[in-house]
């Protein structure tokens, strides 16, 4: 990744911290904007945010996303709007904002940050699974149209892993019974998931592209 520009989403914590920071050590210049810079909730932000940047993107990981709690008779409007922008509609128009470049380039790596919730789900996710579920669906749609000039485009999904939004969304006797229901008996750690998203993102993949791959311990095989 040495002399590559990456742009991380979600940067100020958990496994958009862990990225930043593989990316760093890899040798990127990381662009990590945070809320006053880009509100990924407002068109308007994202899209001035794009409109100023002054060096082109060579690595997108789109990895900021909300999981605001409800059910299909619960879920608030305002909520399930907030949530479809953030969670889909902003990664598209960021994508849709560097893509240019890399094509002129010929080289690009994008990386959607999904969720286990996206394949499965769970009670009062309703929100949470159809964004996430529609982020592999960009994954595939982009994969397919950018594929001809050298960009890659992939999905990792996380099962649970050790961040303040897994701690904030479980009881402790939850995450308890989450662990018991992991093969490997344990949460998963950010800079696991960083590491994947790193190989994906780098030169040494040449080949994956339009794949959501599962980074959750074997919980999805039970």
């Amino acid at each position: 990744m040495k002399g590559r520009t990456a742009l991380v989403t979600g940067a100020s914590r958990g496994i958009g911290a862990a990225i930043a920071e593989r990316f760093r050590d890899a040798g990127a210049r990381v662009l990590t904007p945070i809320r006053g810079e880009m509100e990924l909730a407002s068109v308007a932000s994202v899209r001035a945010f794009l409109a100023g940047l002054s060096d082109p993107v060579d690595i997108l990981v789109n990895n900021a996303g909300i999981n605001l709690l409800g059910s299909i008779r619960e879920v608030l409007d305002r909520d399930l709007m907030e949530t479809l922008q953030t969670n889909l509609v902003a990664p598209l128009l960021l994508a849709q904002g560097v893509v240019g470049g890399m094509i002129e380039r010929g080289y690009g790596r994008i990386v959607n940050i999904s969720s286990i919730w996206s394949v499965v789900s769970r009670k009062r996710r309703v929100s949470y699974t159809v964004t996430k579920a529609g982020l592999n669906g960009l994954t595939r749609a982009l994969a397919v149209e950018l594929a001809p000039f050298g960009i890659l485009v992939n999905t990792v999904a996380p099962g649970y892993v050790n961040t303040e939004l897994t701690l904030k969304n479980n009881t402790d006797q939850e995450l308890a019974a989450i662990r018991e229901g992991i093969p490997l008996r344990r949460l998963g750690e950010p800079g696991e998931i960083a590491e994947v998203v790193a190989f994906l993102c780098s030169g040494k993949n040449s080949y994956i592209t339009g794949q959501t791959i599962i980074a959750d311990g074997g919980y999805t095989c039970l």
